[in-house]
């Protein structure tokens, strides 16, 4: 954190609407700006990462007694799930959903273009997937091993994901992105690693405990379910990540992107 931010901070002051989108902008021109290879391995990272989410949601519906539909495993899985949100997004690493709303500021001020747009979201979102897939795979192969949670939790966790219709799927997912692109916003607008901490944890908790669909995260869930569960199928799978996909795509870039970029603009 520089001087200017630690004045800020001593003063009690918050950082202006005007301020955040201009940080915004910035961050999403140097993400367009950089190396392929430099953005496929982030998003990788981020798609490893973020499994740790799903895999302790695994190990404590194992452990618990209760169930879903219990209020106190309910914020316990929620909070679990928060854990690979955290791990990705204090470590720097490229999300997909993030980029819902952070990459398309540019775009929006004349700064970016189209095609810079679709580059880093293609780039970061086959990352993230290959990620998760490898992470899915790693431990599918050593669980039996470890014994710490149950095929059935697995198969539990995915079915809240695909047991949605069609058009719940996608709409649900515009929810899932509309919060993930305030989160953008809001960790710009955080001023401290605590808060951000915060954060963090209040909007995923929040995605996790609403059961939506997070379309990285949930690439994760569905496909423990597909290896791991009768019930999940392969169609399952494929209705899930796109649906979700395209429902947050709208939720961070309509509901955030959008309409933050435009009041922000036009109050100016």
């Amino acid at each position: 954190m520089g001087e200017s931010d630690q004045s800020a901070v001593a003063a009690g002051e918050q950082t202006s609407a005007a301020d955040i989108l201009e940080s915004l902008i910035e961050t999403g021109r140097s993400e367009m700006e950089r190396e392929t290879s430099g953005l496929l391995l982030s998003g990788l990272s981020a798609g490893l990462d973020i499994g740790f989410g799903p895999l302790l949601m695994a190990v404590l519906l194992t452990l618990s007694e209760s169930g879903y539909g219990d209020v106190g495993t309910e914020l316990l899985l929620a909070s679990a799930y928060a854990v690979g949100f955290i791990l990705v997004i204090v470590g720097r690493s490229e999300l997909f959903t993030e980029h819902t709303t952070l990459a398309v500021m540019p775009v929006l001020d004349g700064r970016g273009s189209v095609g810079e747009l679709a580059r880093l979201w293609g780039l970061v979102y086959v990352g993230n997937i290959v990620g998760g897939v490898l992470f899915t795979v790693f431990v599918v192969t050593l669980m039996p091993s470890l014994g710490v949670a149950e095929p059935e939790a697995f198969g539990t966790i995915a079915q809240k994901l695909v047991e949605y219709d069609l058009t719940q799927l996608f709409v649900a997912g515009i929810l899932a992105g509309w919060l993930m692109g305030l989160l953008a916003w809001l960790v710009t607008a955080a001023q401290e690693t605590t808060s951000r901490l915060l954060v963090i944890w209040l909007v995923t908790a929040s995605i996790g405990l609403l059961h939506l669909p997070h379309s990285i995260a949930g690439n994760v869930e569905v496909l423990f379910g597909l290896f791991l569960s009768p019930e999940v199928v392969f169609l399952d799978y494929v209705a899930f990540l796109a649906l979700a996909t395209a429902g947050n795509a709208v939720g961070g870039g309509v509901f955030v992107a959008l309409l933050k970029y435009g009041h922000v603009v036009r109050g100016a």
